[in-house]
């Protein structure tokens, strides 16, 4: 028998029982939307993840000092003293794979401007540290190299503390504000960048000349971490490489010691992130996935009880030349039909409701070729899977007792 007459007389087949042929798609139609669903949502929150690591800055890495040990107590990640200016400038200097380096200092503050009052954080960083964390001004300049060697009371700050001590569209360059009653005078607004992929404001913020907050504010000799560029992407092991053999070298450690120092690359940072999200994702998609199982379930279910109704039909057609290969893959195509328009209208339902999440929960969504695919092919194989056994049940049935069947 032409697959095209198999094909029609499957058609014809399931016509003849519509709610029942519908209410068996069902499973496929809700797993189908489900795992599109769920695999947008873990692709657009990968991809937001990415695009926030990446506003951090270029090919950055944080060096950290170890956590100190005080009386037989260890202390928090970044408490010890042993990291120092000529730590930056030897960075600086022999590491050629490094493009900028900045060291940096971090406190809290309570900001007052007139009657308003804000309470952020204040960082003490070289000007270079703008190029290593990618971060535009809106208004203003920079401040200088100068600035630092003088330990010069000027900060640029951002659009939260802009917006917090002295209103929206306010441009209060020029102006000065009283960071823990030191007089600073505002040079610079940084540009919007919003929360970074950790849920902290990257607006809400103060950068200042390093020795202005290590000298006035902090009254420290020591840095607390250091920021650094790599020259590019695929320079960032040599540069991770460079730098641990410097700063051991100044910290008399050999080879074979521990390094008092962590570092810490936006590479690692993403992994991290990432996998998390890939981790989240997989749940997702499985937990959808065991509505597409139930409804492979349904289709074997229905597909029996169709044989059982068809019994004496399948006799007849035997007795009158079928032979069990065309009986076998007219009940296979009726399951994979069931299952192919379950699967496109499920995927036209998850593209849907993933639009619709965007709109009313405001969630990165992100509907990829390769998820649609993947759905369509599963749903597939479903439909061959769950149908293959009432099919080779209905070949296998003997004419004479199948013409007999009431």
């Amino acid at each position: 028998m032409k697959l095209k007459n198999l094909l029609i007389a499957a058609m014809r087949s399931l016509g003849k029982n519509k709610m029942r042929t519908f209410l068996t798609m069902l499973g496929i139609i809700i797993g189908v939307g489900s795992v599109i669903a769920m695999l947008a949502i873990g692709q657009g929150s990968k991809k937001s993840i990415q695009a926030q690591i990446s506003s951090l800055g270029t090919n950055v890495l944080m060096i950290f000092p170890q956590a100190s040990n005080m009386g037989g107590v260890r202390m928090e990640a970044g408490s010890s003293q042993k990291m120092t200016l000529p730590d930056v400038t030897a960075i600086a200097e022999r590491c050629s794979s490094v493009a900028n380096v900045t060291p940096q200092v971090r406190t809290s503050g309570q900001l007052v401007n007139g009657n308003m009052n804000w309470r952020t954080s204040v960082y003490g960083v070289y000007p270079n540290y703008f190029e290593i964390r990618n971060l535009g001004l809106s208004s203003g300049s920079l401040f200088t190299m100068n600035d630092d060697r003088s330990a010069t009371k000027v900060c640029v700050i951002g659009q939260t503390v802009v917006t917090n001590l002295f209103g929206e569209n306010a441009d209060p360059i020029g102006n000065y504000i009283r960071i823990n009653k030191i007089p600073f005078r505002i040079v610079g607004i940084t540009e919007k960048k919003g929360q970074n992929a950790f849920g902290q404001d990257q607006d809400d913020m103060v950068i200042a000349p390093f020795s202005t907050v290590q000298k006035r504010m902090m009254a420290v000799t020591y840095i607390q971490s250091m920021l650094a560029s790599a020259r590019s992407e695929a320079l960032i092991p040599d540069a991770t490489d460079e730098i641990t053999d410097v700063l051991k070298a100044r910290h008399n450690l050999g080879p074979s010691e521990d390094a008092d120092f962590t570092i810490r690359t936006q590479t690692d940072i993403a992994k991290m992130a990432t996998s998390t999200s890939g981790i989240m994702t997989i749940l997702l998609a499985t937990i959808a996935s065991i509505s597409l199982l139930v409804g492979g379930i349904g289709i074997m279910n229905i597909m029996l009880v169709s044989v059982t109704e068809r019994t004496r039909e399948i006799g007849i057609r035997m007795s009158v030349g079928a032979r069990g290969r065309d009986v076998l893959l007219q009940f296979l195509i009726e399951a994979l039909l069931i299952s192919l328009l379950g699967g496109i209208i499920g995927i036209s339902i998850g593209v849907i409701a993933s639009q619709i999440i965007v709109k009313i929960l405001n969630w990165p969504v992100t509907v990829t070729a390769a998820s649609i695919l993947m759905s369509f092919l599963f749903s597939s194989a479903i439909g061959i899977f769950f149908g293959w056994y009432p099919a080779r049940k209905a070949a296998r049935l003997n004419p004479i007792d199948a013409l007999r069947y009431e």
